[in-house]
């Protein structure tokens, strides 16, 4: 159970919910690349990221203190929205649409100063760390609605009486152990990267 192999093999199981992961981050996109009437959300967004930003800019060690800041927020959430998906599934979705609306809005205004500008933040910026963060971000999530679901079919026992749902979600939660060590490596190299890679690239 605790095996890569085995890991991966449950990975396929989830298939349908890291789909749906994908697709709930990618529908954030559009709506934060296109609806002008989250101009003001986005933009307050960004500024708390750049204040972050400047702080840790300003410590002894920007470097370490980036790197331990972007791994622990992202380990955080990462934990917190795959078990309070148990809440119907609700936090995950909430949590990639508003990452992607974010996503979806900086992509857009950076579009809008010019090809040259697009290709460093997408290349330079974004997918040297963004690819590995945002998979572990919807495996991370799809666990979380798989959560919710089962905590609908617990729901729908009480009322059926049948056995056997207990033992199933015992199962699924022994299985997300091996998960979130996965997840939490995936957003320590992530981090490693973005902290060092990116800010160098971005720099040159």
């Amino acid at each position: 159970m605790f095996t890569p192999r085995a890991v991966l093999q449950h990975l396929k199981t989830m298939r349908h919910y890291l789909a749906f992961s994908t697709i709930f981050l990618v529908a954030g996109m559009v709506v934060g690349a296109i609806n002008p009437a989250l101009e003001n959300f986005m933009q307050s967004q960004m500024s708390g990221l750049s204040n972050i930003a400047q702080n840790i800019d300003a410590s002894s060690h920007p470097t370490l203190f980036l790197m331990l800041f972007i791994f622990l927020n992202n380990v955080i959430k990462a934990i917190l929205v795959m078990y309070l998906g148990a809440f119907f599934g609700i936090i995950p979705i909430f949590f990639l649409a508003i990452n992607g609306m974010i996503l979806g809005y900086l992509i857009h205004r950076t579009a809008e100063q010019g090809g040259d500008m697009l290709f460093t933040v997408i290349v330079k910026g974004l997918l040297p760390h963004g690819i590995i963060e945002l998979a572990a971000i919807v495996i991370a999530c799809a666990y979380g609605l798989r959560f919710g679901k089962m905590m609908f079919q617990g729901a729908g026992t009480l009322l059926t009486r049948k056995s056997g749902w207990g033992q199933q979600f015992e199962q699924f939660l022994q299985r997300t152990l091996p998960v979130i060590v996965m997840v939490i490596v995936m957003l320590g190299a992530a981090a490693i990267i973005e902290s060092t890679v990116t800010v160098w690239l971005l720099g040159e």
